[in-house]
């Protein structure tokens, strides 16, 4: 077998080695669409904030850090076209996470302040919202309606 490779070019043994680079590339998801995306997302006293607003539809990577300072967080991904601020909520100012025209996705709960932790959802193009839905009895706080919402857009 060694021997057919000696009558090759160094042009056709270039082309080869290119093609077979190519193919690997490919069965990786190195080429052609199927890259992944990776979007921080701070959870911190009252707020949502993701690095950037909007991502490719496909498979998206949240990692989602607690800054606190004080209180345990959630990460909620809501599909909607309700405007982050104007989703229907219970008597206690929690988000209705299955009400009408809102589709949950995916969540991380229970977020201990300085933790991090990742999830992993595969979005089809559209309108989002995260939100952090605790409820705290204790202080009788709705973490949503202290303005831990924002909105995304998976494009």
């Amino acid at each position: 077998m060694a021997t057919r490779f000696r009558h090759w070019s160094r042009a056709g043994m270039a082309a080869a080695v290119s093609v077979a680079a190519g193919l690997v590339l490919v069965a990786c998801g190195g080429g052609g669409g199927n890259e992944k995306t990776t979007v921080d997302v701070a959870l911190q006293e009252f707020s949502v904030t993701p690095a950037q607003d909007s991502a490719p539809a496909g498979s998206i990577t949240f990692d989602v850090t607690n800054t606190g300072p004080n209180e345990v967080h959630e990460f909620v991904v809501l599909k909607t076209d309700v405007a982050a601020e104007a989703l229907p909520t219970d008597e206690n100012g929690a988000a209705q996470e299955e009400a009408e025209g809102i589709e949950p996705v995916d969540e991380i709960e229970d977020i201990a302040v300085g933790d991090s932790t990742s999830l992993t959802v595969d979005l089809e193009p559209g309108s989002y919202v995260f939100v952090c839905n605790i409820w705290d009895p204790e202080q009788q706080e709705a973490h949503y309606r202290l303005g831990m919402r924002t909105a995304f857009t998976v494009d």
